[in-house]
């Protein structure tokens, strides 16, 4: 069984000072890695339409300035949207950080689902079997990539040759990649090519709602990580699983924190309270719904939002490394 590990995803930054401030207390903390996000709106119709909240800060300069403020954290994106990048540049990026952080980096790649955010930047949604075609030859791209021999990638949708490249990722033989979704084919792609696979809600329709949350349950978790399992084959127990807790509320006012998250996506109480998505209680309580729940599905690896990373930090010192 393997040891907890907590990360926070990281939106909001006013100024430098704060998120270096937020990347310093996430390592004293205890959590293992800060993650930025690779969205690009601002306040507006995207974060309206897609219930998405805004983006302060774009990744890889957040990802670095993180990493040099700290000595341990790891830093990543969860995750890159491939869609938005050319393969062979976030590659090297990457690499580079991997190089300037002494192997402190952890690759978050996805298929993108914000439909709004792709109308508002301009970029072709198309239908999601592309999508994911796209992250699996992007993945390979980058592996080739970072492996230092000559490229000659001529997929259906990357291609990449005529060079080697550099700089090589001080993690060898890459660093580790996490692939997210709730959906069969994009989890099954994740179990075949990832290292870390992010269990997340369905996202079909392009936005969040009451859909997400019920895509997400007990019984769809499960079925969650069969669909993960299906696509990993023998290297399954190789995988880490990690999952995001969206709905948290440590301590005397869990309750009414609880009453007020299910009012807002339509859910009732007790079935949000044993969300796999949800952490509500007390510390106690937390504590043992993450050990149930890594005993249930094999899920070690939690995220917590920046909003939330003070009020579980007793969970992490309870728990991280155990």
């Amino acid at each position: 069984m393997r040891p907890f590990r907590f990360s926070v995803q990281a939106f909001e930054a006013t100024s430098g000072a704060e998120w270096l401030t937020t990347a310093r207390r996430a390592e004293d903390l205890g959590y293992s890695t800060l993650f930025t996000t690779d969205h690009y709106f601002g306040p507006g119709e995207i974060a309206t339409e897609s219930g998405h909240r805004p983006v302060d800060v774009a990744p890889l300069c957040a990802m670095t300035a993180a990493a040099m403020a700290t000595t341990t954290l790891r830093v990543g994106c969860r995750v890159f949207c491939v869609d938005y990048h050319n393969p062979v540049v976030l590659a090297k990026e990457l690499a580079t950080i991997d190089l300037l952080t002494d192997g402190r980096l952890e690759v978050g790649l996805g298929a993108g689902w914000v439909a709004a955010e792709y109308e508002g930047l301009g970029i072709a949604l198309d239908r999601p079997g592309v999508r994911i075609e796209r992250l699996k030859e992007t993945v390979g791209l980058m592996r080739q990539q970072w492996s230092g021999e000559p490229m000659d990638v001529r997929g259906t949708h990357v291609r990449a040759s005529g060079f080697a490249g550099r700089p090589l990722p001080v993690q060898q033989p890459s660093p580790p990649v996490l692939i997210g979704g709730g959906a069969p084919k994009v989890l099954g792609a994740a179990g075949e090519l990832a290292d870390i696979v992010s269990i997340n809600f369905n996202n079909a329709a392009g936005k969040l709602g009451a859909n997400s949350v019920a895509s997400s349950n007990e019984d769809a978790t499960a079925e969650k990580v069969g669909w993960i399992r299906a696509g990993a084959g023998d290297r399954f127990d190789d995988i880490e699983l990690e999952i995001a807790a969206y709905f948290i509320a440590i301590g005397d006012d869990s309750g009414s924190a609880l009453e007020a998250m299910a009012q807002r996506f339509g859910v009732p109480p007790v079935e949000l309270a044993a969300h796999p998505h949800a952490l509500i209680g007390s510390v106690d309580a937390v504590c043992e719904q993450l050990q149930a729940r890594r005993e249930k599905f094999g899920v070690s690896y939690v995220n917590v939002a920046q909003r939330s990373m003070e009020a579980f930090a007793p969970v992490v010192a309870r728990l991280a490394g155990t």
